[in-house]
């Protein structure tokens, strides 16, 4: 067991690296658990710290795009491009894997999951390490994504000796994951990056495979981001009526149901999907943590950020709907 600390001291998180432990860092996305991405050991640790199967795999941080060619055996022609318009950002590239890459990152996969994340702090990280970070969220796993530091240690105190306090993260979703297969862009995870902002970059061959049992890629399991308290996506007014008596919170996206429930999130009164993405996580985590016999979640809009929203959601009521 540890004492977890929770500052902005570069210095103290690069030796708790080096020495093999795990540090809770920043990004634009979520808070990950941050380990040597080439030490089996420390790799070994995120999973158990995670409770995370090991058939899903991890995604490896890098401080800049000339490091993609050390990790990866080639860049396809279209990732240079959405490389070149998102990263640092909240995309992350699918590629084949260098020999250098530990199995146990991928999974076994023979591809290996990058990304630049776009935190000053964690590219100053970076840059003072001579190795790349395995970090998927800092949380338990299944459960809802860290989006401050606080959020991490209410998940993993005593289980991590540091967290890098980064303040709250500005996008709020997990990063966009993307692959590419004869010459077209394949999303296993819709995130951060809309895919009608890849489309403005690659054009219109796009192809998705989302959700697996035993995921590609990280971030695909059916069942993820759950809230301890049932969640379900269904019309309000209907739940209400047929739940007289209990005690229900409710995620909106503009409407405010606070005369008809005992706690409503609204997550942007001015209708902005980019703000209702960054407030999603800690709106789930606050309801969550109330008492409440259910949570019920609006369906968002199919566009842009409301796309992952509604991917989120619905993995986190995969068991309730």
């Amino acid at each position: 067991m540890f004492i977890t600390d929770i500052g902005t001291d570069i210095a103290k998180a690069k030796a708790f690296l080096e020495q093999g432990e795990l540090v809770g860092i920043p990004t634009e996305t979520v808070y990950g658990l941050a380990g040597n991405g080439l030490n089996p050991a420390a790799l070994s640790k995120i999973y158990s710290v995670k409770n995370r199967p090991q058939f899903n795999p991890l995604i490896l941080h890098v401080g800049n795009k000339s490091q993609f060619s050390r990790w990866a055996l080639s860049l396809p022609e279209r990732c240079t491009q959405l490389m070149d318009a998102f990263s640092p950002g909240p995309i992350t590239f699918l590629l084949e894997k260098s020999k250098d890459v530990p199995d146990l990152l991928t999974a076994g996969s023979k591809r290996v999951a990058l990304r630049i994340p776009d935190h000053p702090l964690t590219l100053e990280l970076l840059s003072a390490l001579n190795f790349p970070l395995a970090a998927p969220s800092a949380n338990p796993s299944g459960y809802v994504s860290p989006v401050s530091a606080l959020h991490v240690k209410q998940g993993l105190n005593g289980q991590i000796p540091y967290i890098l306090d980064g303040g709250d993260c500005k996008v709020g979703l997990e990063s966009t994951i993307v692959s590419f297969e004869d010459g077209a862009v394949i999303v296993h995870r819709l995130g951060g990056i809309s895919e009608q902002q890849i489309r403005d970059v690659v054009g219109e061959e796009i192809r998705f495979s989302l959700s697996h049992a035993h995921p590609e890629a990280p971030g695909q399991l059916k069942s993820h981001y759950a809230t301890a308290t049932p969640l379900i996506i269904k019309d309000v007014h209907q739940v209400v009526t047929s739940s007289k008596g209990e005690r229900i919170g409710v995620i909106s996206f503009q409407k405010d149901y606070g005369k008809l429930v005992e706690v409503c999130k609204v997550l942007s009164p001015s209708g902005d999907l980019s703000e209702a993405a960054a407030r999603l996580f800690s709106a789930m985590r606050e309801l969550d943590a109330m008492g409440l016999d259910k949570i019920i979640a609006e369906q968002f809009p199919e566009e842009g950020l409301g796309r992952a929203i509604n991917d989120r959601l619905q993995r986190a009521a995969f068991r309730n709907n």
